[in-house]
């Protein structure tokens, strides 16, 4: 009898933690350049259920593309995603080799501290685990690693047209991440590794 009462009382468990458990979304924020390139590479990573391109770290609320440089903010992507599909540690093999992570100056043809690269951690855990995928990174690479890991503040969506901007502007985008050389650099630094968990 108290077998029977200890199994239905695990399964009435089981079933009233299931329902969160599948709504639970995960998010990240990485700063790694361009908004609309981490942007379009994350749309196609298996488990990333939406990005918002904006701003974060200034030193005043509301930036704008016209006042982020001024105001001391990065570009930014806020990933939101299924931890039952893809872990934040997969995000961060991804997003390290999808970037350039030895470069303190910017990225690829975007110069200036807006463009340099982060990883925002929202606990401790992610802030572990950065940590983690950095020195990993540090290691495959044989170079230093000089993205910031910093806990985030807050995060500020950029202007509707910034958003899906690859979808929306094809030609203009395609043009802009060739001509900026995003992927060649990419594949010269990491090789085979390069664009890991993209899938397009």
């Amino acid at each position: 009898m108290i077998r029977l009462l200890l199994s239905s009382a695990l399964m009435t468990c089981a079933l009233a933690t299931a329902p969160a458990n599948a709504d639970e979304t995960g998010v990240a924020v990485f700063a790694g350049g361009c908004f609309w390139c981490v942007e379009s590479d994350f749309d196609h990573v298996k488990g990333v259920t939406e990005t918002i391109s904006g701003y974060i770290g200034g030193k005043a609320d509301n930036p704008t593309y016209k006042s982020h440089v001024a105001n001391g903010d990065r570009e930014a992507v806020e990933i939101k995603y299924d931890p039952a599909m893809v872990s934040y540690a997969e995000l961060l093999k991804t997003f390290f080799r999808t970037v350039n992570p030895t470069d303190d100056g910017g990225q690829f043809c975007d110069r200036g501290y807006s463009y340099t690269t982060a990883v925002y951690t929202l606990n401790d855990e992610q802030a572990a685990q950065a940590k983690a995928a950095k020195a990993e990174a540090e290691a495959a690479l044989g170079k230093e690693v000089v993205t910031a890991i910093e806990p985030a503040p807050t995060f500020w969506p950029a202007e509707d047209y910034h958003q899906d901007f690859y979808t929306k502007s094809p030609v203009r985008y395609n043009y802009y991440r060739r001509a900026c050389g995003r992927d060649s650099q990419i594949e010269t630094l990491w090789g085979e590794e390069a664009h890991y968990g993209v899938v397009k």
